[in-house]
């Protein structure tokens, strides 16, 4: 592997007698890592990440399109060394109530919130290009968390929040380095000149995000590069610009991260993951943000009661039924009032739980039910599918069931939802979304 030289120079003063061993690293087989979802306990492997209980090593690189739970959400892969980030929500803020992924697509660290974070905290997902947050919203919705916001805005807008996160996620765009081994491309891409263009971006980014973070608020920030001006550089200048602490995490059980001055570095030939850095800092000054006694939902809103879609959800929650463009969305209640301060404030992609459409007489089940964990299973026509019939749903063509039931059925695989048919019969009209559907030949 040819590394750039000016990379090299500046990365043997990093290491210093650990170059050695880390370009070695470079040459080596990426390691393969999936974090499963606690949706399902449907998977079953016995070589976890050390530092994520939901995080597993595979022996190798499978043809994951071929695989009808990574379409149903039950796992998502990703790069081992950035789960770490649920050692952060752990520690640092547990009790979150808002938080906010700013640079989320296509959703890695996002589910892994979403699944660490409590469970009635709203999670603020977003991501600054169009196409990417479409992306965002998938992932999101097969990982069938319903208190969670997908929005597609540049990041200096969430300053018209005002001081409303507890916690701020800047998985900053970077130069890439940590991805040298995955990504040959990055290693032709990098220049002294994209270095210090990429340091400049990440702390506009995070000037930008820094008024929306709530007193005692805490913003992780974190890249998947090597370089000081990237990394500890930067906090630094966060600390000595903003009224900021920096944060410990505590790494006493994983020897094998490095700490430095003002962060957490994870490399290749120390650990088995990629190339990723990690910081923590409290903001110490700002007024909190103030819930409005005015409630913010938009005048005029009519939600509807519409009894038969509540009984398809969690019966411990409250929900409520909007109405909007021929689509119910279900809201849980306590959500309700910072759902509209966002919805009014940023471009929001997803709000709500939409839990089915309007066409014609017929009310539709929505995909995003289908994959929801507040989904009340119970009572609902479900068929348990072969391997066979899910690719040929996950295709999009056309579906036929041994099974007497007719009209909505929620198809099932390994006993873990894929997406709702219409039996009318002699087949099924197959409603998976036609934008996801598998388009290669298996």
């Amino acid at each position: 592997m040819q590394l750039p030289e000016k990379f090299t120079q500046n990365t043997r003063i990093l290491l210093g007698n650990e170059y050695e061993s880390f370009v070695n690293s470079l040459g080596e087989t990426v390691p393969v890592s999936i974090r499963l979802n606690n949706k399902t306990t449907e998977i079953t492997i016995n070589e976890q990440v050390e530092w994520c209980d939901s995080g597993y090593y595979l022996a190798e690189r499978p043809l994951f399109t071929a695989d009808p739970l990574l379409h149903a959400g039950a796992y998502y892969v990703q790069e081992a060394s950035s789960m770490f980030l649920c050692n952060a929500v752990k520690q640092l803020f547990p009790d979150a109530r808002r938080v906010l992924d700013l640079c989320a697509a296509p959703g890695g660290k996002s589910t892994l919130l979403a699944q660490y974070l409590h469970h009635d905290c709203l999670l603020v997902c977003n991501e600054t290009v169009r196409q990417r947050s479409a992306i965002l919203a998938e992932n999101l919705t097969k990982w069938g968390n319903h208190n969670v916001i997908v929005t597609c805005d540049e990041p200096k807008n969430f300053a018209a929040l005002g001081s409303f996160f507890d916690a701020v996620i800047i998985d900053a765009p970077c130069s890439g380095e940590g991805m040298f081994r995955k990504d040959a491309g990055a290693i032709a891409q990098w220049s002294e000149a994209n270095v210090k263009m990429c340091a400049e971006r990440q702390r506009r980014i995070i000037e930008d995000a820094w008024e929306s973070l709530n007193a005692d608020g805490v913003l992780i920030y974190s890249t998947c590069t090597f370089n000081r001006h990237e990394n500890e550089e930067n906090v630094q200048w966060i600390c000595d610009n903003f009224d900021a602490e920096k944060l410990n995490i505590d790494i006493s059980k994983f020897p094998n991260i490095s700490e430095s001055d003002y962060g957490y570095r994870f490399y290749p030939h120390k650990t088995r993951g990629e190339g990723f850095f990690i910081a923590a800092v409290r903001k110490t000054k700002s007024e909190t943000f103030k819930r409005q006694k005015k409630n913010e939902v938009k005048k005029g809103t009519k939600f509807v009661v519409q009894k038969e879609i509540i009984e398809k959800l969690d019966n411990s929650r409250e929900w409520q039924i909007l109405n909007k463009d021929n689509t119910f969305l279900a809201y849980d209640t306590q959500f309700i009032n910072d759902i509209s301060i966002v919805e009014n404030r940023i471009k929001c992609i997803q709000t709500a739980l939409p839990v089915a459409e309007i066409k014609g007489k017929d009310i539709i089940p929505t995909q995003n039910l289908a994959f929801s964990k507040v989904l009340n299973i119970n009572g609902i026509n479900k068929f348990d599918i072969n391997y066979d019939t899910a690719i040929s749903y996950l295709k999009k063509e056309t579906i036929y069931l041994q099974n007497n039931q007719l009209g909505y059925i929620l198809l099932t695989f390994k006993n873990v939802p894929l997406g709702w048919v219409k039996n009318i019969g002699n087949r099924c009209n197959n409603l998976y979304p036609a934008a996801w559907r598998i388009r290669m030949s298996l």
